[in-house]
């Protein structure tokens, strides 16, 4: 039993009402609802400016809403102390940034700082969290490397291993895929839908590989222009028509052979003809072909 079929029914942890979101004198989105449901992996997609990593970020408490409110536990975020949130909720934003020379297992180790008070420093069980974390994102043995000399796909997952040690049920990742080939993108999403099945985080993401958002998601949130156009599972949600009119895109949507999920197949113009649907070419005689 997959950790979603355990959950349903489950209540929402993380709700957002109404929020309009904006930097300076321009609003991105503007009186947005989105329930995020928990124990599934939710993906947001859309086009190039359409809001979903501000989104993401005033789900994450690093953008205050300008209306309507973001609920925690059914507590409004922004009335919540630091440490309270970053016990229940971590964010991976796009691109992080460490500290030039920082260690793998010290960055990992940054994760349990919620954790710690001027009381309780330190202690046993916080080096078994970072332990774990290490060696469930497969890098325990680049532990004393520093992040700077790592590859692409290594340095998201000593990222994530620092996300896991937090302890936290809910998990933003911006982008985590940006930079990295196919192989560590497969990789690194590998490895958060195994966080989500065996540890059960509830995790949201951001991705612009939609066949992978399609594989990896459980749930589809789709936005254009600020707003929410469609949300459900990937088999309800991605068709022709939303691809061309959300994305501009001209596309067979077929079902993928390995997961019988869907499948996007871009034409394009280089191979209009013979597409589904499309012209097909006039055959061309051998003959023809050998005089011409």
């Amino acid at each position: 039993m997959s950790t979603s079929d355990r959950l349903v029914g489950a209540p929402d942890r993380l709700v957002a009402e109404g929020i309009s979101l904006g930097y300076g004198d321009r609003i991105v989105v503007d009186g947005l609802d989105l329930a995020i449901r928990t124990g599934v992996i939710t993906t947001v997609i859309g086009p190039n400016g359409c809001g979903k990593s501000t989104l993401l970020r005033s789900l994450g408490r690093l953008l205050k809403p300008r209306g309507g409110q973001i609920l925690l536990d059914g507590k409004a975020i922004h009335s919540m102390k630091t440490k309270e949130v970053a016990r229940i909720l971590g964010m991976l934003p796009q691109a992080p940034i460490a500290p030039e020379g920082l260690r793998v297992a010290d960055l990992v180790a940054r994760g349990r700082n919620p954790h710690q008070t001027w009381i309780r420093q330190w202690s046993g069980d916080d080096e078994t969290e970072v332990a774990r974390a290490l060696e469930l994102t497969g890098v325990a043995d680049l532990a004393d490397r520093p992040i700077d000399q790592l590859s692409g796909g290594q340095r998201q997952r000593a990222w994530i291993s620092m996300a896991l040690a937090q302890g936290t049920d809910i998990l933003l990742l911006d982008e985590p895929t940006t930079y990295l080939d196919l192989a560590h993108s497969m990789e690194v999403l590998d490895l958060v839908d195994r966080m989500h099945e065996e540890l059960g985080r509830t995790v949201v993401m951001v991705l612009h590989d939609l066949n992978l958002a399609i594989r990896y998601s459980d749930e589809l949130v789709v936005m254009q222009a600020g707003r929410i156009v469609a949300s459900g599972s990937p088999a309800d949600v991605i068709t022709e028509e939303l691809l061309r009119d959300v994305f501009g895109l001209d596309a067979t949507v077929i079902a993928d052979p390995v997961s019988d999920r869907p499948l996007i197949v871009p034409i394009g113009t280089r191979h209009v003809y013979g597409s589904v649907g499309g012209p097909v070419r006039p055959a061309v005689a051998a003959s023809d072909r050998a005089s011409s």
